[in-house]
């Protein structure tokens, strides 16, 4: 019998080096703040979110995905967080993460310095952030696993490119700089291409070498 100890290590082992784990996690995380935000301290929370080019708001580029107006937007950002966040996560922990970090650092920050005047806060950002790593890996890549991951998410999802446009009482920059940021880390990490002399006529066995159709 296996040791109960070390089952459990195991286990936390698989948790911590789990994308979709910690997704799972922050959206738990995001949905107790937005109860107690809105039961407890009268929405006084969402104030931490993004505020462009005031000092005051920047560590906002942290707190801002785990911020939302109300339930509503919370609801409308957590399963394509999910969904979208999987598929990437599914690239392996190491990919994961370090899309995620460039999505809300490099987003974020750019968010701060160039959108416009007010609060910006919501998940919205990533899920832009994962939507732009999915289609930015299919393009780069041009493989079988990330054609597949970037057709899942338009299907389910490409109506969501509407929130890059101009819109009021929208943080549609968050969004832009979410995907870019997303496309950006996809480059970054992209998998080289596979590339194949058009005159290699490739692995040749021994016995075939005189054989002159394959000259």
């Amino acid at each position: 019998m296996s040791n109960p100890t070390t089952r459990s290590q195991r286990l936390w082992t698989g948790v911590r080096t789990s994308g979709i784990a910690l997704i799972i996690l922050a959206m738990v995380i995001m949905w107790t703040i937005e109860i107690i935000d809105t039961a407890a301290l009268d929405d006084h929370l969402q104030g931490g979110g993004i505020h462009p080019r005031e000092v005051d708001g920047l560590d906002g580029i942290l707190w801002a995905p785990f911020l939302h107006v109300d339930f509503g937007h919370l609801f409308s950002n957590t399963v394509p967080l999910l969904v979208m966040g999987g598929l990437v996560s599914a690239r392996g922990f190491r990919y994961w993460s370090r899309a995620t970090a460039a999505i809300v650092l490099v987003g974020g920050f750019a968010t701060w310095l160039f959108a416009g005047s007010g609060n910006h806060l919501g998940a919205s950002g990533v899920v832009f952030g994962y939507f732009g790593v999915l289609l930015g890996a299919a393009w780069f890549e041009r493989k079988p696993a990330a054609l597949g991951g970037a057709l899942l998410a338009i299907f389910l999802y490409s109506s969501i490119v509407a929130g890059l446009v101009p819109q009021p009482q929208l943080s549609w920059e968050g969004h832009l700089f979410g995907f870019l940021a997303g496309i950006a880390a996809a480059r970054t990490m992209a998998e080289p291409r596979e590339y194949r002399d058009p005159d290699d006529p490739g692995d040749i066995q021994p016995w075939e070498l005189d054989e002159p159709w394959l000259s």
